[in-house]
């Protein structure tokens, strides 16, 4: 198996967004990995190369794979943890920052008013055909305010300190909505993610109360930011979501929805129960893409292609990304059923 060669054409991804069928299939991937960004675009550049041209790397890496656009962040936000351990699985409360008013003053808290976003600028000349960026962000509201807080320690807070906990929450929200605010109003930007992991396979990971209370109303404001510069937004989020996916559509708005597990809901399924209101997005699962052989990994991939080709807003892709421990081959075998 070998990449798809076709020149990138943003409006394509666009139309699967707007919930319409593209002129062609199209696909979708939250990010690669090192080793297939070097099958396919060479060497990276010297780590001390300029933002702009790791970026345009990555841009001809995605247009060598078939890609309408490029997953970037649009400046160096980034919220200060505490060490982790470099371990196959780490703790959610080994780095915790964040446990009284004290803490919360002194912490060194990002400011994404002055971050330097002109990266979004200068690699404008190096994006191949008719490509645009998605942004992404350094993770979500969530995810940051677990990783400087502690998840068993944000649980306990939630009853004890209600009050600490809706002050991180609000801080953290508000920052992310600024640094979308900026950076959807750079031409080069196509359309926007919201990286923010919510549950696991049984559950969400705060009850959906909780949820509507302290994380969704701050999603709400992102896709507000992006729908007013234009730009459709997308949501990443992994777990259990069938409670709340109607708050995503309808209350949140979200354009599209990224990360789908077979033992949670299938693809196919969530395509017949949201399809039409919401882009669904990639969903072949990262399990499936492993153990399966690769004339396998193809039916599924052309199955997806064809029970969506009428009513569209679908794009192909796996369903959460594409790490290392995926053979370049069984990758490949995904997205050539867009050509076969």
């Amino acid at each position: 198996m070998s990449q798809v060669h076709r020149e990138p054409d943003f409006n394509n991804i666009l139309k699967v967004l707007k919930k319409e069928v593209p002129s062609r299939p199209t696909l979708f991937e939250f990010f690669m990995n090192q080793n297939l960004y070097s099958a396919v675009a060479g060497d990276p550049p010297a780590p001390d190369a300029p933002e702009e041209i790791h970026l345009a790397y990555l841009a001809k890496a995605y247009a060598a794979c078939g890609y309408d656009y490029v997953n970037a962040q649009g400046c160096k936000l980034d919220f200060h943890a505490g060490t982790k351990e470099r371990k196959d699985t780490v703790s959610l409360n080994a780095h915790a920052l964040i446990y009284d008013w004290e803490t919360f003053e002194s912490y060194p808290w990002p400011d994404a008013k002055t971050c330097d976003y002109s990266r979004l600028e200068k690699v404008a000349p190096y994006l191949p055909g008719n490509m645009k960026i998605m942004l992404s962000g350094p993770g979500g509201v969530l995810e940051n305010v677990i990783d400087i807080v502690g998840y068993d320690n944000l649980c306990m807070m939630l009853y004890d300190d209600p009050e600490l906990a809706e002050a991180i929450f609000n801080k953290v929200g508000s920052i992310f909505v600024d640094y979308y605010s900026i950076a959807a109003q750079y031409d080069t930007v196509g359309f926007i993610m919201s990286n923010d992991d919510w549950g696991f396979n049984t559950q969400t990971l705060l009850s959906p109360d909780m949820l509507r209370k302290y994380v969704f109303p701050w999603h709400k404001k992102i896709v507000e930011a992006a729908h007013k510069n234009g730009k459709p937004a997308v949501l990443h989020s992994c777990g259990y979501m069938v409670e709340i996916m109607e708050e995503i559509i309808e209350d949140m708005k979200y354009d599209g929805k990224h990360s789908y597990e077979d033992n949670i809901v299938p693809v196919e399924e969530a395509y017949q129960r949201w399809g039409g209101r919401i882009a669904i997005l990639g969903g072949l699962d990262v399990d499936f893409l492993i153990r399966s052989e690769n004339e396998k990994i193809i039916k599924r991939a052309k199955n997806m292609l064809e029970i969506t080709k009428e009513k569209g807003g679908y794009a192909l892709g796996s369903g959460n990304s594409i790490p290392e421990y995926i053979p370049n081959e069984k990758y490949f075998a995904m997205t050539s059923a867009i050509v076969l």
